[in-house]
């Protein structure tokens, strides 16, 4: 075998530069006790958690690949619930920061999160219109509701009942009784998408959000079941909900037809609109924990804020009115008119909800979330379009309250894109630069040191000894900047179209710069005085200009600085002499202009990339092409050698850098990570470390390490990642009564439930095997008549000596419990009939009864038919009948007497500390049938 050459892995050491990302949902959080100071944002595939009062990042809740979507806390604060681009949703302990729990069942990206008011479910709605219900405590999925026909954009749960509330672009809002995972009612009032939902005034209200400027309001009545003929019929009591009779009636009277059975549980009636300020379509609707504050905002930088009243308050206004309309018959029959016999004052939508105030943030709004501080002032949190946080805070109760912007999180990262990057010569210090700002990052800490006010730049780098920087930008300026004072020392018109690329001689003496005037200039550093010190400083002076045909996309020298390569947008590269500025070589072959290249340490090499997706190789001797590579999907954006190598680095629109051998022109390896397309990137002098920037606000930095990386081994890594990924797309086994393609479970095929069912698959064989060595051996002691040693499995005596059925059970406990039932279903029914018999075998010696009492089930009913139609497995089949009944009825007796000695517990320390020690449950049941004989009473009033 011949030899390989060594190459070094590089990969991902940490993203920064990065506030918050767009895609997903900003939440307030709760750690250390204290609420209303932490918020939980999305950060590309992570979740940075933001101390408000401090601005720093306190706590990073690592992801996997995909980006994050939405967010939602656990009702108790110590769980954070992610959605990805993917369809996977991951449950992150605030405590540890660690994501315990991983659920797979949609098919594209999750929309919304909800969790029911205890904490126990978790509801998740995706762009695949499937709303999934998830046991959060047992890590499993309870059911699939199908029934929206688009993305699903909110999905509440009710507190008091056991539905489920769920809004769609496909402009319906539907809901659900989740006792009998079916939808009861759809609500067809819209004609956009409804993009927002909540609940209010005790869940007796809903209000919707579409794609026009109008909130619609709908009542909604909860019905009891008809137990008796002879009680009098619900349609009858439509609108006699308290305070609900007199808005009831609208112009078109009800929506649905009053004897439909759906509204024994449920009826809703469109109550009226509230106008909002917004011309356009509402992107999030919220309302805080009390209910009271309703807030939404558009795809512009306003949040409107709404006041719901409550009956006192509706009442005292409804008086207020009523004496007014007194007032005014009385002045009306002083004037001589009739009084009118009786006064009807309407109460109007616009009583009830009333416009507080609007909060203008200073870029637009992505999404935001309120809470309620112990002060009794509301704060609102904003992640906004530009990369950033801020806070406001208003007290409600004040009768024009202005909200204060009270903090903001700025100077984590830039307001737009950057477009250039550099190293400075330590290798320490990185330099970001944007449409607006230039920043310093500490490599090692990644913490910004200084950030400077800049026009929009293109290209920069560090002046020789670090102290200064030159930027050079989109309106053909040159801004040298003292980094010591973060001053800008100078600006100098350099070019009169935009200044696309610069580089440093190898000498240090000076730089170049090409713009889009068709010239490339030639600079000196000098040292000038300064007005207004006695001390020297930089400063730069033009010496020599070469005028061009084309605009100059790129320039760059070569080591010796014997030639000048320069990019021109007749898609060709022209190599000139530095000291005679006389043309020397003309590289073309590409179809499109050469946006970025490189010439290697030594001069040999030139590369370039280009638009055309391609990277050329070239010799600079007598610029012949060595190579063409296609190197990305779209654009190559950037180009970079690695110091004193022949590899170089490609940055491509595709989201992708890539690394490459430039003599054997071979692909090494793609560092994925950015979700956007990339601008720039920038390699460390001394080429251990690589930052890259994108269009997803973040920066990335990359680290050499001293792992060796094998071409062979790279390619099969990139195979078995591809096959991973058809693995998860291809279809789901359909079980008996289903069409292919249709998901009854709440799971999906994934690697990872794949690489289950082979686990168990192995754990079965090997029983078998050992099982088979046990009678062959028993056969074998009783022909000797003696005891002969057997041999022990390897396996088995790593897992501390056990049975063979005792490794069974073992596999089946290390299968997660979300993907339990997924790896089942995969499973040939070949093994079903021993994992029966090892069943039975495990529920006689009690062990585990849950566990194997989920996987019984499942399995009867997937493979119900085969089973049942086995005769083999009818001895089986008849024990563990007897045997489930009696351990599950002896562990739910277990259960039975925890919970009596908890009562017992709990009893002894009211009695002890005269407190209630949990909320009363007994005093809320007298409450219900109280407000019931109530109701009845009304009923038969009316009737």
């Amino acid at each position: 075998m011949g030899l390989t050459k060594q190459y070094l892995r590089y990969v991902a050491s940490a993203v920064f530069g990065l506030i918050g990302s767009q895609k997903g949902n900003i939440v307030f959080v709760t750690l250390r006790g204290e609420k209303g100071r932490y918020v939980a944002v999305p950060a590309c595939e992570h979740v940075f958690i933001w101390d408000l009062r401090k601005g720093e990042k306190i706590l990073i809740l690592q992801g996997l690949k995909q980006e994050v979507t939405c967010l939602c806390p656990s009702p108790d604060g110590l769980h954070l619930a992610v959605g990805y681009d993917d369809g996977s949703i991951r449950i992150f302990s605030l405590l540890s920061g660690e994501g315990n729990v991983t659920f797979n069942g949609h098919k594209a990206g999750i929309t919304t999160l909800k969790y029911d008011q205890l904490g126990g479910r978790l509801a998740s709605g995706s762009k695949d219109t499937d709303i999934i219900v998830w046991d959060v405590i047992n890590e499993s999925g309870l059911y699939r509701l199908k029934g929206h026909k688009d993305a699903i954009t909110q999905a509440l749960f009710l507190r008091e009942k056991n539905l489920l509330v769920t809004s769609g672009k496909d402009t319906v809002v539907k809901w659900w009784d989740l006792d009998t995972q079916h939808c009861f009612k759809t609500m067809v009032g819209h004609r956009t998408e409804v993009w927002g939902l909540v609940l209010v005034s005790e869940e007796k209200r809903l209000i919707t959000g579409a794609s026009d400027s109008e909130l619609r309001a709908w009542d909604i009545t909860y019905l009891q079941e008809i137990e008796d003929l002879e009680e009098p019929k619900p349609k009858k009591i439509r609108g006699s909900s308290p305070g609900v009779q007199d808005t009831l009636e609208t112009e078109d009277g009800a929506l649905e037809t009053d004897g439909a059975p759906e509204d024994r549980i449920v009826s809703c009636r469109k109550a009226g609109s509230i106008m909002r300020e917004g011309r356009d379509r509402v992107v999030n609707l919220a309302v805080d924990k009390t209910g009271r504050i309703l807030a939404c905002h558009g795809t512009d930088s306003v949040l409107e804020l709404f006041c719901i009243l409550s009956k006192e308050e509706i009442h005292k206004k409804m008086d207020k009115k009523m004496k007014k309309a007194r007032k005014k018959a009385k002045l009306n029959s002083c004037k001589g008119e009739e009084e009118d016999p009786e006064i009807n004052v309407e109460m109007a939508l616009q009583d009830e909800i009333q416009r507080v105030t609007n909060i203008k943030t200073s870029a637009k709004i992505k999404s935001f979330d309120l809470i309620h501080s112990p002060q009794g002032e509301l704060k609102a949190v904003f992640l906004l379009q530009n990369n950033l946080v801020e806070l406001y805070s208003f007290n409600p109760s004040l009768p024009t309250p202005q909200p204060v912007r009270t903090s903001r999180i700025t100077i984590g990262g830039h307001r737009s894109d950057v477009r250039t990057l550099s190293f400075s010569s330590d290798n320490i210090a990185v330099l970001s630069a944007s449409a607006d700002s230039v920043k310093i990052w500490n490599r090692s800490t990644l913490q910004c040191i200084r950030t400077m006010t800049c026009e929009y730049a293109l290209c920069s780098f560090f002046v020789p000894g670090d102290r200064q920087v030159i930027i050079g930008t989109k309106t053909g300026k040159l801004q040298l900047f003292d980094l010591a004072s973060g001053n800008l020392l100078e600006t100098i018109d350099a070019h009169d179209g935009a200044l696309w690329s610069m580089s440093l001689s190898p000498d240090q003496r000076g730089f170049v710069t090409g713009g889009a005037d068709k010239s490339v200039k030639f600079w000196d550093f000098e040292l000038v005085k300064d007005e207004n010190s006695t001390q020297k400083r930089l400063s730069v002076k033009q010496t020599r200009t070469l005028q061009l045909d084309e605009d100059v996309l790129y320039v760059s020298y070569s080591p010796n600085q014997k030639l000048l390569a320069v990019s021109l947008l007749d898609c060709t590269v022209k190599i000139f002499y530095v000291d005679t500025l006389k043309f020397f070589l003309s590289l073309y072959g590409h179809k499109l202009p050469v946006i970025c290249m490189d010439i290697s340490y030594d001069g040999a090499l030139i590369a370039t990339g280009s638009a055309d997706r391609n990277v050329k190789i070239w010799g600079l001797d007598f610029g012949d092409c060595h190579k063409s590579l296609f190197a990305h999907d779209d654009s190559v954006m950037y180009l970079r050698f690695v110091p004193k190598s022949h590899l170089f680095f490609t940055a491509g629109k595709d989201h992708k850098i890539k690394q490459w051998d430039a003599d054997r022109f071979e692909h090494i390896q793609t560092l994925e990570g950015h979700h956007q397309e990339i601008w720039c990137l920038a390699v460390s002098p001394n080429g251990d470390y690589v930052v890259s920037s994108s269009h997803d606000k973040s920066l990335r930095l990359w680290e050499r390490t001293r792992e060796p990386l094998i071409l062979e081994e790279e390619r099969e890594m990139e195979r078995e990642a591809e096959y991973e990924e058809s693995v998860a797309k291809e279809d789901q086994p359909a079980v008996p009564g289903e069409i292919q393609g249709d998901n009854y479970f709440a799971g999906k095929k994934t690697i990872e439930t794949v690489k289950a069912a082979e686990r168990i698959m192995e754990a079965i064989e090997l029983y078998r095997e050992e099982t088979a060595k046990m009678k062959e051996h028993k056969a074998i002691c009783k022909a000797a008549g003696k005891e002969v040693p057997l041999p022990t499995n390897p396996i088995l005596m790593a897992y501390g000596n056990i049975s063979p059925s005792a490794y069974v059970l073992e596999i089946f406990k290390g299968i997660r419990s979300s993907e339990l039932e997924e790896s089942l279903l995969v499973l040939p029914f070949s093994y079903v009939p021993d994992i029966l018999t090892l069943f039975n075998e495990f529920m006689q010696l009690g062990s585990d009864v849950e566990l194997i009492c989920r996987c019984l089930f499942f399995l009867l009913r997937i493979h119900f038919g085969q089973i049942t139609s086995n005769q083999m497995l009818v001895p089986v089949i008849e024990k563990l009948r007897e045997t489930t009944i009696s351990k599950v009825s002896q562990v739910r007796d277990v259960i039975g007497f925890n919970m009596a000695g908890l009562d017992y517990l709990k009893r002894e320390c009211e009695a002890k500390s005269e407190v209630t020690f949990f909320a009363d449950a007994t005093s809320h049941l007298e409450e219900k049938k109280r407000k019931r004989k109530k109701r009845e009473k009304l009923i038969l009033t009316l009737t």
